[in-house]
């Protein structure tokens, strides 16, 4: 069965400076491919490519075989992604920002109760009717991972969710991504965080500083 995600060859960089040279990797679902490296590797650049927030300079990116675009509503449809905390709607709650996003994806009338679970899950209960500027940074955190848990996704992306996140929240994530795996989700997580990788990972890339992937361990 062929991949879900593909980067066959990518080359990608930004003011003529090459962040990713040649890169090729492939995520199956109920997968889970992690990504290590240094601060500035290239790891966030590789995410952002595989959600389609940016095309490469050379290369492929596919899900399902066909190029992967941002915009385009079938790849929105499949792929959640937290990349970028902090981003939300000034005027919407905790909640209306996880209603919001039940309902672009079809919740309907399971909307409130799966907005309850995921509220209880992240410990954000109590914050369900704050803006996000009167959260903490890790409430912050939490509410990213939230929103990307609460829908339905065949490919997960995550940048760093560990962040700012404390013991409990961490096992909480490590739960949920193992779950997801049962479940059938792909997933491509960049972490620094050595106990969750070894928890979730079934293959391990280390992004080098010239761009470059170097293989690593494998939970089969």
């Amino acid at each position: 069965m062929s991949a879900l995600l593909q980067l066959t060859d990518v080359q990608h960089g930004y003011d003529g400076q090459s962040v990713l040279n040649g890169v090729s990797l492939s995520v199956d679902a109920g997968r889970c491919v992690v990504l290590l490296g240094e601060n500035g590797s290239g790891k966030s650049t590789l995410l952002r490519l595989a959600a389609g927030r940016e095309a490469p300079d050379s290369g492929r990116v596919t899900l399902r075989g066909t190029a992967v675009d941002e915009d385009d509503w079938a790849v929105r449809a499949a792929v959640a992604a937290v990349m970028d905390t902090g981003t939300g709607y000034p005027d919407l709650s905790v909640r209306e920002h996880l209603m919001l996003v039940a309902l672009a994806h079809g919740l309907a009338d399971e909307a409130d109760a799966a907005v309850d679970e995921v509220l209880a899950e992240h410990r954000l209960t109590a914050r369900a009717d704050a803006l996000p500027h009167q959260l903490s940074s890790g409430q912050t955190q939490l509410l990213a991972l939230a929103q990307a848990f609460i829908r339905p996704a065949e490919l997960l992306l995550l940048d760093e969710p560990e962040q700012r996140l404390d013991a409990d929240a961490r096992r909480r994530l490590t739960e949920r991504v193992q779950w997801l795996k049962e479940q059938g989700t792909a997933v491509l997580l960049a972490t620094h965080n050595r106990p969750l990788a070894d928890a979730v990972a079934d293959v391990e890339y280390t992004v080098s500083r010239e761009g470059l992937l170097v293989a690593g361990g494998s939970g089969d």
